[in-house]
């Protein structure tokens, strides 16, 4: 509770929160881990509608923005640091009052409760509903930086690491990108919307702060759109340098098969059992035959250095 002082008190009772009083400037009511009579109190003592409490109740793919009459509602998505998926933070802001519900510990709602005790300078609701919303696409940057920071020490090593771990870490890195820019993507639109929308008085009269936040998700945006990109050159690169090593593997087999194949002829020529073979009682014949292999064999790779098989 926030008086016009400046004062920051912590009723325990809700109704006390919300009975009217001269002093009470607004109020922020936050539901973590909520209980069966936390979800209650929605309906009982702030006069939710049921819509927006089925909302809160039930994960949702997108954040969203809905109007109703007194208070506005909203979804956001905070992120996981260790999962990277997205966990849903619902509020429900007025003149009044900002209720924020979520049924797990959101570290960006302390950390803005914390700074809230320390500075006292948060006036409104809808300067909550700011710090709130900036604090959640803040912690969006570790994870896109982290992926960014892992891309670009693979990419460093991308040669001497030629192996099949290397391209699961790529697909792995990829999917994690596809989680971050729904989240970021999601969430850019959301903001699109509130910075264009001429219901939301709050916003408008802060709108600056809020292009702030509309601007990092773009930054965000951009950042996982660049690691997408380099994951794809990255697996285009490893196929690549994969098929020149296959590929200069078949050339040494092409290579050592062809010097053989015309020996192999010859020694099968006279591995034949027929009687009539002069050159089978030819004194020489043996030394002959070897003399010519070799021949052959050195001759083969001369012309297949001078064709440029080897420079590979």
């Amino acid at each position: 509770m926030m008086t016009d002082k400046g004062e920051i008190h912590q009723p325990v009772n809700i109704g006390d929160v919300m009975a009217d009083s001269s002093d009470n400037q607004w109020v922020w009511v936050d539901f973590s881990l909520p209980t069966e009579a936390d979800i209650r109190l929605l309906s009982e003592v702030f006069h939710f509608h049921p819509l927006a409490i089925e909302d809160c109740l039930h994960f949702l793919q997108r954040p969203k923005l809905d109007y109703y009459d007194g208070y506005n509602f909203y979804v956001l998505h905070s992120l996981n640091q260790e999962t990277l998926g997205a966990e849903e933070v619902d509020l429900f802001v007025s003149e009044r009052f900002l209720v924020s519900f979520h049924h797990d510990p959101v570290v960006e709602i302390d950390e803005v409760w914390n700074s809230i005790l320390v500075s006292k300078k948060v006036d409104s609701p809808a300067q909550l509903l700011y710090h709130i919303l900036d604090k959640i696409v803040d912690m969006y940057f570790p994870a896109a930086y982290n992926i960014e920071d892992a891309l670009n020490d693979l990419e460093d090593k991308l040669e001497e690491r030629i192996k099949g771990d290397l391209i699961d870490q790529i697909f792995d890195m990829r999917k994690d990108l596809i989680k971050l820019r729904r989240s970021f993507q999601s969430t850019r639109e959301l903001v699109y919307r509130m910075l264009n929308s001429e219901r939301l008085k709050e916003v408008t009269e802060r709108k600056v702060y809020f292009n702030d936040i509309y601007d990092h998700l773009i930054r965000l945006t951009e950042i996982v759109d660049s690691s997408r990109e380099m994951t794809a050159d990255m697996r285009d690169s490893y196929f690549s340098l994969n098929s020149n090593r296959m590929n200069s593997i078949m050339m040494t087999l092409t290579v050592i098969s062809s010097i053989f194949i015309p020996l192999t002829f010859i020694v099968g020529v006279y591995g034949m059992n027929f009687d009539n073979m002069p050159e089978l009682h030819w004194h020489y014949g043996y030394y002959g035959v070897m003399v010519i292999m070799l021949a052959i064999g050195v001759g083969m790779v001369a012309w297949f250095i001078k064709k440029g098989w080897f420079k590979s």
